[in-house]
């Protein structure tokens, strides 16, 4: 029977229905497997999400289906879960928000997983990895962060993942690998291609473990770790590798020429290590590396010409070195490079021409080296220029007026060169305008100041230190996007009005301090900026107090010292100070008293004003507080009463030169963080307190001037670390304590001069081996002058320390603090501050002392000054004395020595004073114009003394038994004579040897002068004899006529 068309059509309908029906069912999503969902559930339990992470993971019938879980990601076909993705993200304040806990082993139910990220969960913990091997699928783990410092056997866990192909463990505090345990014949994953063990301390045992996977890995991190010793050449043999970081370890020698082998490597750093030796030329055989950074090691030599053969390199930073040498043309064949950095090296000669080829380049950093030479104008070809630092160096001439043709330059910084100005008169902005930072500061850039109006994109400008002349320009309030304005120390005069600030509507730096500048701002021409550091030292800005500054609401530091400002300080002042960090108004003269602060700047410096009254307790919050130089009243004892101190504490405290009085404060703990205490030229009394000895920190202690009484508290030795102590022109006694020596063993400065101590001076004081001035006149010491003197090894070896501090309080704010104290110097006191350094003395006058000089003394061969006048001291002046040869001071006077004055004396040549007087010295004034140029009363009250310049003649002088009276011009007169004398015989001798030989000798040696000189006689000789003969004619005839 035959089949009809309509059963053919039933039939292919059918077959078309059961057809969609199969895609349908495969397109299907499936749900997740019960087995691992439960698994997920597990892992939830056992940690702490404090960020709601997971909470779309949980039993709820809209949440049954894991698969829509987050960071779960399921194969459509099988609904095993292939991905979890668990990374911590951060916060919008960029906090990292991570899971807590320990991580449960239950995600080893997983088998199917390909992808496992846990990376950044740093308050997870895992000490175990065995769970990985029930993984077998898994390609990429991540568990970067997660502490893993228990796993001992992590490298064994690892090995037993076969298909693992990226690896990363950064930052996990792995547990080292145990040496004992052999995993090199460990079946390893081939396949692994990626690995990260960056930051986790491990040591040079990672190496053989790692070089398992030679044959497959791609990128190796084993950065910021704790490797040590050579970098193993095996690296050579990593012929897969494209990325090798090495960074932040503490590799040493040299670089191995078998990175020249790795032809497939396009990363490599090797930064912050201590690398040694020179760069090998056979980098120039890697021609695949884009990325090479070396810096921050210590590698020396020059920069190998091969460089020019790696024309896909784009990175390369070679800075903080010891490379010498010059910069080599070959860098003009880099013509991909894109990122230079050759900073802080020691790289001489001229920048090459060569670098306008380099039109790629947009970072060029060359700062710090001893180049020389100016400023190619081929930079003006290095159109992608965006950063350009070549400040630090010894660079002259003027700035090339190609620069401006670096249309996409950012910042530029040519700072600490010898640039003497530009080549056209103004530095005229590029069409792009895209120059951000401009700093041309410590040059020698002259002239007036340059037009900048169309840098309308300019965000900070420096011009310090300069010689830039003339007016501050108007159009510089035409930079509207200015934020940092700075141009102290040059010669600009003029007036600065609103007019200048007004349009600076987003300045927050301004210094324009020790200029000539006068500022004429109303309160009703405010500026429109508000600013956080406004430094106008020097600039006139009084006699009324600016009143502008009061519009200024984010201050943070304020500096109008030395501006003329003669007033009283208005009320709204102190509303703008209780806001600052820093405030000084010094060197004027502002009058009126501090009323109590209710916030204190953390530096404030008011001295050398007219303030007047009591000092209030809170400024004692301050960090650093100046007010010498006024006329404040009353005691400061009121500050032991001062709470809530900041957490930054008083270091350095200055009253000096006031009109305080009273006893000192008991309360010293409160200042335990004291550094410098200056209390000098004040109206003090009583003892110092024991307390003090709290001050643990303290370097400088100036008590001077005042009228303390007692003897030094012992507590006093517990400061260690002073440098200096001043006590000068008090009333302190008892004696001198043996302790001083031995713990304050870092004293570069002692000085208790004109108090009443007595006793012996302690030998223990022979252990300052670092004191420079020793100081102890004007008291009542007895007993002798310590032979062990010569142990002051400071005053007999060259080289002296600054007497300085700097102070670190935050990262914005640091502070550099020079000592000064006064020294009695050629009969004046005399405040010296940096060149306190130079002056190496010591000074025992105007005490009790017996016995002889020391010859030990003359030891201290970098001795300045010397005195020990006013004494009872004996006996003769040490013979040695004339090793003392930078002697500028030397006082003997007013003693009882005898004897002779060293012939040596006469050496020193830089003496310029001298008194031996009122002693019992006998015998002659060594000659020598050093001594004979000092005057007769050097040498007064010695009887036995003779000779210049003395009128006193020496009895070996005289002549004949006649006696010398004519005095010291006769002397001089006859030391004229003899030399004359000999100058007049000197004379005659070489005349006639010059003559006789100047004549005989040429006539000797030359034959032909010699016939026409004896010819010249015989005419001569002829020409007398006619002539005699017939003027002798010529008479007779007359006669007989």
């Amino acid at each position: 029977m035959a089949t009809s068309p309509f059963r053919y059509f039933i039939s292919l309908f059918l077959l078309l229905l059961c057809f969609e029906a199969c895609l349908r069912v495969g397109d299907a999503k499936v749900g997740c497997i019960e087995r691992e969902r439960q698994a997920l559930l597990h892992f939830k339990q056992g940690v702490f999400d404090d960020y709601g992470l997971l909470s779309s993971w949980g039993d709820a019938e809209d949440k049954r289906d894991c698969c829509k879980w987050r960071g779960v990601e399921c194969n459509n076909q099988t609904g095993h879960l292939i991905r979890l993705d668990l990374h911590a993200p951060f916060d919008r304040m960029g906090f990292t928000q991570s899971l807590r806990g320990i991580l449960p082993t239950q995600l080893g139910n997983l088998s199917n997983l390909q992808f496992l990220d846990l990376g950044r969960n740093y308050a997870m913990t895992c000490g175990n990895l065995d769970w990985l091997s029930h993984l077998p699928s898994l390609t990429h783990l991540d568990l970067s962060l997660v502490n893993l410092s228990k796993a001992i056997h992590w490298p064994q866990a690892i090995n037993k993942m076969p298909s693992l192909t990226e690896l990363y463990l950064s930052g996990t505090q792995l547990p080292p690998i145990i040496p004992t345990i052999s995993i090199s014949h460990i079946n390893s994953s081939t396949s692994l291609a990626v690995l990260d063990l960056s930051s986790n301390g491990l040591t040079s045992s990672i190496y053989p473990w790692s070089f398992n996977f030679s044959s497959s890995l791609v990128h190796l991190d084993l950065s910021s770790n704790e490797l040590r010793g050579l970098i193993p050449d095996a690296f050579g043999d990593m012929t897969t590798l494209a990325y090798l970081r090495l960074s932040w370890n503490e590799l040493r020698g040299s670089i191995p020429d078998a990175f020249g082998d790795m032809t497939t490597l396009a990363h490599l750093d090797l930064q912050s290590n201590h690398l040694n030796g020179s760069i090998p030329a056979a980098f120039g055989n890697m021609t695949t590396l884009a990325y090479l950074d070396l810096s921050s090691n210590e590698l020396r030599g020059s920069i190998p010409d091969a460089f020019g053969d790696m024309t896909t390199l784009a990175y390369l930073d070679l800075s903080l070195n010891q490379l010498r040498g010059s910069i080599p043309d070959a860098f003009g064949d880099m013509t991909t490079l894109a990122h230079l950095d050759l900073h802080s090296n020691h790289l001489n000669g001229s920048i090459p021409d060569a670098f306008g080829n380099m039109t790629t380049l947009a970072y060029l950093d060359l700062s710090l080296n001893e180049l020389r030479g100016s400023i190619p104008d081929a930079f003006g070809n290095m159109t992608s220029l965006a950063y350009l630092d070549l400040s630090r160096n010894q660079l002259e001439g003027e700035i090339p007026k190609s620069l401006t043709d670096l249309c996409n330059l950012q910042k530029l910084l040519l700072s600490r060169n010898n640039l003497t100005g530009l080549k056209e008169k103004d530095y005229l902005a590029c069409p792009n305008n895209t120059l951000e930072v401009l700093d041309l500061s410590y040059n020698q850039l002259k002239g007036s100041f340059p037009d900048l109006s169309g840098f309308s994109q300019l965000r900070e400008l420096h011009l310090e230190f300069n010689q830039l002349n003339g007016t501050l320009p108007e159009s510089i309030g035409q930079l509207a996007q200015l934020q940092v304005l700075s141009i102290p120390s040059n010669s600009l005069r003029g007036t600065v009005s609103a007019n200048h600030l007004f349009g600076l509507s987003n300045l927050i730096y301004l210094d324009l301090s020790f200029n000539s500048l006068t500022f004429n701002i109303s309160l009703e021409q405010v500026p429109q900026f508000q600013a956080q550091n406004i430094i106008l030292a020097s600039c006139k800005l009084g006699p009324r107090f600016p009143n502008w500054l009061q519009t200024q609401e984010v201050l943070s530091e304020l500096d109008i010292s030395a501006s003329g400002i003669s007033d009283v300080i208005p009320n709204w002042f102190w509303n703008l100070a209780s806001d600052l960090q820093s405030l000084n108004i010094s060197n004027n003269h502002i009058s009126g008293t501090l009323p109590n602060l209710q916030a204190t700047p953390l530096m404030l410096d008011m001295s050398s004003n007219c303030l007047e009254g009591s000092i209030p307790q809170s400024v004692f919050n301050a960090g650093w507080l100046y007010l010498s130089k006024n006329l404040f009243s009353g005691s400061i004892s009121l500050s032991c009463g001062t709470t809530n101190q900041p957490s930054w504490g008083l270091s350095h405290l200055d009253l000096s030169n006031n009109r305080l009085s009273g006893e000192l404060s008991n309360c010293w703990e409160q200042w335990k963080g004291l550094i410098v205490l200056n209390l000098a030229n004040n109206n003090f009394s009583g003892k110092i307190k024991n307390s003090i000895g709290l001050l643990h920190q303290m370097q400088t202690l100036h008590l001077r001037n005042n009228s303390f009484t007692g003897a030094l508290p012992s507590s006093l030795k517990n400061c260690r670390a002073l440098r200096l102590i001043d006590l000068g022109k008090n009333k302190l006694s008892g004696k001198i304590t043996a302790w001083m020596g031995g713990s304050l063993s870092d004293l570069i400065v002692l000085n208790l001069r004109s108090n009443e101590f007595n006793g012996s001076i302690p030998s223990s004081l022979c252990q300052l081996k670092q004191i420079q001035m020793l100081d102890l006149s004007s008291n009542n010491l007895s007993g002798k002058i310590p032979k062990c003197l010569k142990n002051l090894t400071a005053m007999a070896q060259k080289g002296s320390p600054v007497l300085s501090y700097e102070t670190y309080y935050n990262l914005n704010i640091r502070r550099y603090y020079v000592d000064s104290t006064l020294v009695q110097w050629k009969g004046k006191e005399q405040e010296y501050r940096k060149t306190l350094r130079l002056i190496k003395s010591i000074d025992f006058s105007s005490n009790k002392l017996i016995g002889e000089i020391p010859i030990e003394v003359t030891d201290l061969v970098e001795l300045v000054s010397l005195n020990l006048s006013r004494n009872n001291l004996i006996g003769s002046i040490p013979t040695t004395i004339g090793q003392l040869k930078l002697l500028d001071f030397l006082d003997l006077s007013q003693n009882q020595l005898n004897g002779r004055i060293p012939d040596n004396l006469s050496q020193i040549a830089d003496l310029s004073v001298l008194d031996l007087s009122n002693n019992t010295l006998s015998g002659k004034i060594p000659l020598g114009t050093q001594l004979q140029s000092f005057d007769a009363s050097t040498y007064a009250g010695n009887p036995g003394l003779c000779g210049p310049p003395l009128l006193k003649r020496c009895p070996e002088d005289e002549l004949g038994g006649v006696s010398f009276t004519s005095g010291l011009s006769s002397k001089k007169e006859d030391i004229q004579d003899d030399a004359n004398n000999i100058w007049f015989y000197g004379n005659i001798v070489l005349g006639f040897i010059i003559g006789f030989w100047g004549v005989c000798g040429t006539l000797l040696f030359n034959s032909s002068w010699r016939y026409a000189y004896f010819q010249l006689l015989s005419k001569i000789k002829d020409w007398l004899y006619v002539t005699t003969i017939v003027n002798m004619n010529r008479i007779r005839r007359s006669l007989q006529g």
